[in-house]
């Protein structure tokens, strides 16, 4: 679980109830497969949603 372009990593808190108790949780990147562009030939690999938006999003 790591995104090949940002480096984004699973993240660790806490859960906290309404009594304040604090558990560990871990927040996972959404992450996917796919295939992207790059220098003219597609490449296979797992990025995060946030970086395959901003691919859409500049210009080519």
């Amino acid at each position: 679980m790591k995104c090949e372009i940002c480096g984004k990593t699973p993240q660790s808190g806490h859960n906290v109830s309404h009594s304040k108790r604090h558990t560990l949780r871990r927040s996972l990147p959404n992450v996917h497969r796919t295939k992207i562009m790059v220098e003219g030939e597609p490449v296979r690999v797992k990025i995060c949603t946030r970086c395959l938006r901003t691919q859409y999003k500049t210009p080519r």
